[in-house]
């Protein structure tokens, strides 16, 4: 095997390990729910066949055409997830009417995730643990117990660094998905009468004879999905290709043969329904299955809690939320990052849902609404992707996107009945989130706006500067976040110290609507004449920003920086809540309780702290 074909073969592995182990995971409890859960469907051969239609063809629409195929075309510079789509649709709606409602709906759903982000390591680790009730009953008092040790080592690992598990991932999940399939084939054996449910037909009869049972067994079904966004999401870290031969060649096939293997089951056995999954296979073989699926929960959870911290960067990067502590796990991976603020307020949400709901049945009722709402704003978001960057005709743009949308508001339709049940858990999370994300960015537009107000022109001050004013050895950067004008820090400095450093730099450091931003277009300088010079560092917004390596990369436009000689100016803004017209009064303390919090923008742009001088402004927003 060549080079580059064993490249492939181990980004296809890997693929499975992380992108697939939340939806690889859905087994376990997706056709329970259907059946047994807080809406119990009759256990009969023309239901089982309905709901099994509905599986099939809910993985086939929602997933196989509408991400694999459709939305993974809608990468942006390789990358994909809300945000990442959010980023391309913004940049091709702006100056439109509609650029600021899809900048809320994309916020909406980066808000929604957290939701998810909380829900899947609960469930998915409980409704594996629960195979132990397969075994006695008499274990079922430790499931809770057991899944929150599980639970709480996988969370304090996490500042480790996870590449040594990460490396055992897709090994572990091709097995898992290998035992998926064996256990379906040898139970569709046993009534292979099932696999007529392909058709489409005995979805439309189940739905047509049990109109209302069926519309509560969508907010079930859709369990069977949930991760299926993920594909999109990760679609950066191993490319479109690897993803989608993964999930053709192996993964959708194990799926689909392990829901008509538990279908099969409940066919011939219907009481296996109160755990399907683990009665696919003789008695000895449950021990050794709730091992495999409890490390294969953790893997999906691992993938999740991942995916979260990367979020949380993007968010940060793209001003929807402070500036927070992020820890590089790898030297070689730029992707394995670690955010401690992020995996503490996960590990806490996750604990009380396992504590609080105390099982999957209960927990799948929380479950979904934060997925369908996701899927049903991406299908939003794309289909603008497909009429300014695609140019499909209208026709095609309302055709698919239309079809997809109806069947993603069917779903959420489907689970916003559940909230009374536990739904009501992801929205009021995704409220809180939606709140924070929308305070940070409207806080910091209001900050720039004053900014701006007060800024001095810098031809203005080189003229009052004058020859006589001193000027200090070495070199002075002053952080601002305006691209003309003074910053406040040189102002002050001026006015305190009477002097201005020989050579003055005004650094801006700026996000791109990219993911990435090469170290060639990193930095652009501009000679202001007297020793004043403007920089702007671009980062794209999967990147943490490294200001000294920045000042590194200006060699090419002739200057050069001596750390030990230069200093560092910031301006330290304290915020004065006010009744001033732009944000309401809560919203102002929230802003500047959250600013009091951020990370200190000397750890955050990595510049030596014994480097730096700190002047203070203060600011009414």
């Amino acid at each position: 095997m060549s080079e580059h074909n064993k490249k492939g073969a181990g980004l296809i592995v890997s693929a499975i390990g992380v992108v697939y182990g939340d939806i690889g995971t859905s087994p376990l409890y997706a056709l329970k729910e259907t059946f047994a859960g807080h809406h119990p469907i009759p256990v009969t051969p023309d239901n089982v066949f309905g709901v099994l239609s509905l599986v099939f063809w809910t993985v086939m629409l929602l997933v196989t055409v509408k991400y694999v195929i459709i939305i993974m075309r809608a990468d942006n510079h390789g990358e994909g997830g809300s945000l990442a789509l959010l980023a391309l649709v913004t940049e091709l709606t702006k100056g439109r009417r509609v650029a600021y409602p899809l900048m809320l709906l994309g916020v909406i759903a980066a808000a929604l995730f957290y939701g998810d982000s909380m829900i899947t390591p609960a469930i998915s680790v409980l409704s594996a643990v629960e195979g132990l009730e397969v075994v006695t009953a008499d274990l079922k008092p430790y499931v809770v117990p057991i899944t929150a040790v599980v639970l709480t080592a996988l969370f304090f690992i996490q500042s480790r660094g996870t590449g040594l598990v990460g490396r055992l991932f897709g090994p572990v999940m091709c097995a898992w998905f290998v035992v998926l399939a064996v256990l379906g084939i040898a139970n569709i054996a046993a009534a292979p009468v099932v696999l007529e449910a392909i058709s489409p037909t005995f979805a439309a009869a189940f739905i047509y004879a049990n109109p209302m049972l069926s519309f509560f067994a969508l907010g079930s079904v859709v369990l069977a999905v949930t991760g299926g966004e993920a594909l999109y999401t990760d679609m950066g870290h191993f490319g479109r290709f690897p993803i989608r031969v993964a999930w053709f060649c192996l993964v959708l096939p194990a799926l689909l043969l392990n829901y008509f293997g538990q279908g099969a089951l409940l066919v011939t056995d219907p009481g296996a329904i109160q755990n399907p999954f683990f009665r696919l296979g003789p008695e000895w073989m449950v021990v050794p299955m709730v091992g495999l699926a409890t490390l294969a929960t953790v893997i999906a959870s691992q993938a999740v809690i991942s995916g979260a911290y990367s979020v949380a960067r993007q968010a940060i990067q793209l001003g929807l939320l402070p500036r927070m502590t992020i820890v590089h796990t790898s030297g070689e991976e730029a992707g394995q990052i670690y955010v401690p603020f992020t995996n503490w307020t996960l590990y806490l949400a996750v604990m009380a849902l396992v504590i609080g709901f105390q099982s999957s049945s209960n927990l799948a009722a929380a479950y979904g609404i934060a997925v369908t709402g996701t899927m049903m704003i991406d299908t939003i978001l794309v289909s603008f992707v497909m009429s300014l960057l695609w140019r499909w005709h209208w026709t095609a743009v309302v055709a698919v996107a239309g079809t997809l949308l109806l069947v993603d508001f069917a779903y959420f339709s489907a689970n916003i009945i559940k909230v009374a049940q536990g739904g009501w858990f992801p929205l009021f999370v995704g409220f809180i989130s939606f709140t924070v994300l929308t305070t940070w960015r409207r806080g910091r537009s209001l900050v720039r706006k004053q900014l701006k107000k007060q800024a001095v022109p810098l031809d203005v001050v080189m003229r009052a500067l004058g020859p006589n004013v001193s000027r200090a050895r070495g070199t002075a950067v002053f952080l601002t976040a305006a691209t003309d004008g003074v910053p406040p820090a040189l102002l002050h400095n001026l006015k305190h110290n009477q002097t201005v450093h020989q050579r003055v730099i005004l650094a801006t450091v700026m996000t791109a609507e990219t993911p990435y931003v090469p170290d060639s277009e990193r930095v652009e300088m501009t000679d202001l004449g007297d020793g004043f010079h403007r920089l702007t560092i671009r980062y794209g917004f999967m990147q943490t920003p490294d200001v000294p390596a920045a000042l590194a990369l200006c060699k090419k436009f002739g200057q050069e920086f001596n750390m030990m000689s230069t200093s560092f100016f910031l301006s330290r803004e304290t915020f004065v809540p006010s009744l001033n017209p732009g944000m309401a009064l809560w919203r102002e303390r929230l802003f500047t309780f959250m600013t009091l919090n951020a990370t200190r923008a000397t750890i955050f742009f990595k510049i030596p702290t014994e480097r730096v001088v700190e002047l203070g402004t203060q600011l009414e927003i």
